[in-house]
This record gives structure tokens, sequence and C-alpha cells, in this order.
């Protein structure tokens, strides 16, 4: 095997292929990159038996072949060469990457007992590149990173004829958004919880690639996922287990809520919260007109602010963890947000509040984008 590549290509390619490779594999192969080379082609792959990545980059082939090599040793070499050509050639055991005046030998590992790397021919639907990458930043951000309760450490999709919702979880918050999917196969009604990791890492990989192929594959066999976007192909085998009903903790409508510039209250919690202990609680007081933040820290500390807001129907009070909020706030992407209050059968306790985004104070957005937060936990 031997072959010559732009540095930048082979970065790229090698920092994609090894991005999801897992921390501690089981085996030490499942830690390679495989490089395939046929035709004018070079194709990097990695696969833990869960996730793989794949993708393929335009090179001069000298001789046809294979390799397996550390994924990360290679990724860290590959981001540090001069700026030249790369020839990386496997002779006998050893992979040899050379570029400019720097050489680097690496053991090969056997390539013959690597996993087969997944390929799925189907295509469920297409969804906007910009849009989903936009979606999965607002909602896998609400995913529970507490591996006792995996289920709710992914990312539910749900599919209908044209649309494509996105929810996520950690039972202290919801976050969901919907937009629009093409379907392919003329399927509907397809489910799929994929890990959070991989569908963040999806989203950053494929924000710039015009449109996401997104297959999902249920055989009996194998439940997987594969997001396709330009030369890149990332799959992932499904969580199993079913995803609790989240979507009924969202109320049909809410006549009670406020109006604030978004960025404003950012900068006020994290102003007010300075004082905090943490996993406190922030007071918020909205009447007409305004919302006014209470801490009360450790000894003596204390922070209040006041915050324009528009208020709709009655007055209310409510606590909330800082961060929960930031996070809300920040994923409407506009620059005003509705914050909604919901009732409970308790007339002094508040329910979730409701924060949606909202193009200016008077006209609420469509609400494709939807995030419900309470101090006390959504689900038992």
């Amino acid at each position: 095997m031997r072959f010559t590549v732009n540095r930048d290509v082979f970065s790229e390619a090698v920092s994609f292929a090894a991005k999801l490779l897992p921390q501690r594999p089981t085996q030490p192969l499942l830690s390679g990159v495989l490089l395939e080379v046929a035709g004018d082609a070079v194709t990097l792959s990695s696969f833990d038996y869960e996730v793989s990545s794949r993708t393929s980059v335009t090179a001069q082939v000298a001789d046809a072949g294979r390799a397996l090599v550390s994924g990360r040793l290679l990724g860290e070499i590959a981001q540090r060469l001069p700026h030249a050509d790369v020839e990386v050639s496997l002779v006998e055991s050893r992979v040899q990457v050379r570029c400019g005046s720097a050489s680097f030998s690496l053991p090969a590992m056997p390539v013959e007992e690597y996993p087969q790397v997944p390929k799925i021919d189907t295509v469920s639907g297409i969804v906007p590149a910009d849009v989903f990458a936009e979606a999965i930043a607002q909602v896998s951000l609400a995913a529970s990173k507490d591996d006792v309760t995996p289920v709710i450490t992914g990312v539910q999709f749900e599919i209908s004829e044209n649309a494509l919702t996105l929810t996520a979880t950690d039972r202290y918050r919801v976050a969901t958004r919907r937009i629009d999917w093409e379907s392919q196969d003329g399927s509907s009604d397809l489910t799929a919880l994929v890990p959070s990791k991989v569908v963040t890492e999806v989203g950053k990989t494929f924000s710039n690639a015009g449109q996401v192929q997104v297959s999902i594959v249920k055989d009996g066999e194998r439940e997987l996922v594969a997001f396709t976007g330009g030369n890149k192909t990332v799959t992932s085998l499904l969580i199993k287990g079913n995803y609790p009903p989240v979507g009924r903790l969202f109320p049909d409508g809410i006549d009670n809520y406020a109006v604030v510039n978004t960025s404003d209250l950012v900068e006020a919690v994290g102003r007010v919260g300075l004082v905090l202990e943490r996993e406190a609680a922030l007071r918020f007081s909205f009447v007409e007109g305004q919302v006014t933040l209470e801490a009360a820290g450790s000894e003596t500390a204390q922070a209040v602010e006041v915050v324009d807001a528009h208020l709709v129907g009655d007055e209310m009070i409510v606590s909330l963890k800082p961060q929960f909020l930031l996070d809300g706030l920040r994923s409407t992407h506009a620059e005003f947000a509705r914050v909604g209050f919901t009732r409970t059968d308790n007339p002094g306790k508040p329910g979730p509040v409701l924060i949606t985004s909202q193009r200016s104070k008077d006209d609420a957005d469509e609400q494709s984008f939807r995030y419900l937060l309470q101090p006390n936990l959504l689900l038992r």
C-alpha cells in the first residue's frame, strides 16, 4: 500500500474517522483507523461494534492495499505535519508517514482481524444540514449524562410523513425541535433512539454539508441509524428500550407568560448566579414591566437584579436552576424569549416553565423549539 495525498485533506479525514473512537476500547484493534486504498481514493474508517465513521478522499495511488493503525496517534500526527503533500505506505508491519522533512513509522495492527464496517444502501429521508445541526444543538444538551438510565442518554427521533422531531430529557427538563423531513422510501411513523454523543458529533460534522441523508434500519438482525453528508458517513446502533412519553408533559396552550430580551436575561442570570452555591436555584419574580432575580448565597452573599419584561396574565414567582435556564434561553436562538407558566393542582406550587423563541415582543414564533423546565423531577 502506498499513496500520496494533500496534507489538509488527509488531516481532516483522519480527524473525522478517529473522532468517535472509544476512549477505552474493549480490544486494541478497535482503537484503530482502517486505511483502504483502491483506484484513486483512500477510504478511512473506524468501528467499535457500536459506532462507525467512514470517509473517502482523492489521492495519488501507487499501490492499492489496506492497513490498520492507531487512530489517536495518526490523528495527532496528521494535525502537526508540515505543509507539504503526505506520503503513506505500508512496509512489512509498519505504516510509514512522510511529509516534508518529517517521517514517522507506526506499528500496523492485524487488519484481517478487524470487524466489517457497516454499510447501508437505503435512505429513509433527507434534512437540510444547517437546520438539522441547529436542531441538534438546541435539543441534545438536555439528554441525560447518567448511564444508570441508558434510555434517556439518547435523542429520540420521531419521523412523520414530512417532519422530523428531535427530543431529549434528563428528567429535569425536556427539549424538543421539529424540522422539515423529505421522505425517500415512503415510510413514516419511524422512531429511533440515538446516543446523544453521536447526535452531537453529527451536528458539528455535517453542519455545512448542504443536506444530510438519514437511514434508519430495523430488520431484526440489527437496529441502527446512518447519517451521510458529502463524502462522510456515521453509523450507530440504536439504544434499546421505550422512550418515556415526555410529549404529554407539554401544555396545549399557555395564557400566562412573560416576554424578555434573551441576552439581557442571560447576562443577568450569569451575574446574580455568581453568589449561589452549587445546585442552588435562583428566584424569579415576574410582574408587569419587569422580572426581579434574587440569589442568596453562602453566609451573607446576596444578589438582586431587575430586567425588563412584558407580562401577560398573573404575576408569578418561580425558582429555577440557573444553568438549566441558561441552556433553554440560549437555545432559543432568538432576540426575545417567551417564558410560559403552567399550573398544578396545588395553587401555591407553579408547574413547569415553558421556554420558546419569539421574533419580537409582540410576535410569537412558530414554536418549533420548545424547552420545558422545572426544579422537580419531570419523570417518576
